[in-house]
């Protein structure tokens, strides 16, 4: 595990598994029809029973870039943050735009719903293929620069990865992005 502290609000980089997180919400790599699916969003939809479906269907969809939020269903976590990111397709398409929109986007809905604790998993590196050292440097970017900036209650931003290739270029890149500031 990695710790840095970003004002009052602590930065964690973890190994483990995005549903077994006990922050106020968890965040879900959704596809744009909110509509379940493979990875980080079929093993939400699993652990979290059809609740989350039922809501996410309620919603009705959500835009790339952009993100909704559901109860957190059986899961320990009281809410999910459905965040859309986007497909990669040549790095010069908007991606990282549309990336770090994904991540702003979730962490103004926990700052929105008071929330103090919210777990991430690494956004579009699955399926849609987002080069995950590129995709590490957004979202901590992203992360970093918004609990600078905004007014928010929030304690906790935890970043989990599924895997050691994950977990060390996440480390790498809060490694660059802390000695630059």
């Amino acid at each position: 595990m990695r710790t840095a502290a970003i004002g009052a609000t602590r930065l964690e980089l973890v190994r483990g598994d995005i549903t077994d997180q006990d922050t106020d919400a968890i965040v879900n790599a959704a596809n744009r029809g909110l509509s379940g699916g493979g990875g980080v969003d079929g093993a939400i939809h699993r652990a979290g029973g059809p609740r989350i479906m039922q809501e996410c269907r309620k919603i009705g969809g959500c835009p790339t870039g952009e993100a909704r939020i559901t109860s957190g269903g059986d899961l320990e976590a009281r809410y999910v943050i459905h965040a859309v990111g986007p497909v990669y397709n040549d790095g010069v398409s908007g991606e990282d735009r549309l990336l770090a929109s994904a991540y702003r986007d979730s962490l103004r809905l926990a700052m929105e719903n008071g929330l103090r604790s919210v777990a991430f998993p690494s956004l579009s590196t699955g399926a849609y293929r987002y080069p995950l050292r590129d995709a590490a440097r957004v979202a901590l970017e992203t992360a970093i620069e918004f609990v600078k900036t905004e007014r928010h209650d929030l304690e906790l931003v935890r970043f989990v990865l599924f895997d050691e290739r994950g977990l060390e270029e996440f480390e790498r890149a809060l490694d660059r992005l802390t000695t630059e500031h």
